[in-house]
């Protein structure tokens, strides 16, 4: 008998056994990653990151938005605007105002950030599992737009998260402590304007939280669009009547009130969409989103430039 075939033999089943332990151990160690990978975006979703969803309305329906987001894991409250006589002489700007004191005040109780949306908002199908827009662990979070409208670029994080404006109220995350600090800001525009004025308070937001330290973040692109119809009290004030979503991070949940309503419904919602694309396009390129003085004094402009072309000249991430 050969012992050196025997032993050559036995060599080689070892190898097989040996290399199949290897690709065993690749493949283990690729699904592990892919779960670590899939946990992390389960974790970073909005679902696990927000306290409740709160609706503040009037007399509109919100059957429709709190199915969806109760569907999805959120716990929902219905805000709706009381009717009170003293209330008749008051702007439509300063009952809003009132609307969202009242879901800042359950906020700033909260254990963990809010969700706050007015009832003409549209989220995207599945918005619960998109992801958050900022770093859950940052303590000086203020506010997270969901819903932009005239969105400006800051910087960009290292986690890639979008420091930013917008003046929409339409869709937001506000965190507890933002949230508390934001009734200060009530208190101003009640001493400033009163109570039968407008003002444009909205817009404020950023800049009244940035002034106490606050960071405030836009997403990559909306989560939502703002379905409701034209609002006269902006015209009045020479504002913009309506405001739309320049990109949308996918298809819509349902059809907007402004497209509904029509004759043609379709023809009327796709109308709508490319004026806005057309417009968030050309506030791009005219220097609005993203300003050329943020980018000369940015240390990572590349970042910028990147964030803001690939926002709206690549496939949806949604």
């Amino acid at each position: 008998m050969n012992t050196n075939n025997i032993y050559t033999k036995n060599t080689d089943k070892e190898m097989k056994v040996e290399n199949q332990t290897v690709e065993i151990g690749i493949i283990n160690n690729s699904l592990a990653n892919i779960k670590s990978n899939n946990q992390v975006s389960i974790n970073n979703s909005l679902v696990k990151n927000i306290s409740k969803v709160l609706i503040i309305a009037y007399k509109e329906s919100t059957e429709q938005l709190e199915k969806i987001f109760t569907q999805a894991g959120f716990e929902c409250e219905v805000l709706r605007q009381e009717n009170k006589p003293e209330y008749q002489n008051y702007s439509h700007s300063y009952l809003c105002l009132m609307n969202h004191c009242r879901a800042w005040e359950t906020a700033a109780t909260e254990t963990k950030p809010t969700l706050i949306i007015e009832a003409d908002f549209v989220p995207v199908f599945g918005i619960a599992k998109l992801p958050l827009q900022f770093d859950p662990n940052q303590s000086n979070v203020g506010v997270s737009w969901l819903y932009t409208c005239a969105p400006q670029i800051y910087s960009i994080s290292p986690q890639g998260h979008a420091e930013g404006f917008s003046v929409s109220t339409v869709a937001y995350i506000v965190t507890p402590l933002a949230a508390k600090t934001l009734l200060g800001l009530a208190d101003e525009v009640t001493q400033k304007h009163g109570n039968k004025n407008y003002s444009s308070w909205d817009s404020t937001l950023d800049k009244y939280l940035r002034d106490r330290n606050f960071k405030n973040y836009i997403p990559w692109r909306n989560y939502g669009e703002h379905g409701g119809a034209p609002n006269p009290e902006h015209h009045q004030h020479q504002l913009s009547k309506t405001h739309r979503a320049d990109v949308l991070y996918g298809k819509l949940a349902f059809t907007p009130i402004y497209a509904a309503n029509q004759k043609n419904p379709v023809m009327a919602f796709f109308s709508v969409r490319f004026q806005a694309r057309c417009k968030g396009i050309a506030r791009l390129l005219l220097g609005r989103f993203l300003r050329p003085k943020i980018v000369q004094n940015s240390k990572t402009p590349g970042k910028l430039i990147r964030f803001a072309l690939f926002r709206h000249f690549s496939c949806n991430r949604g």
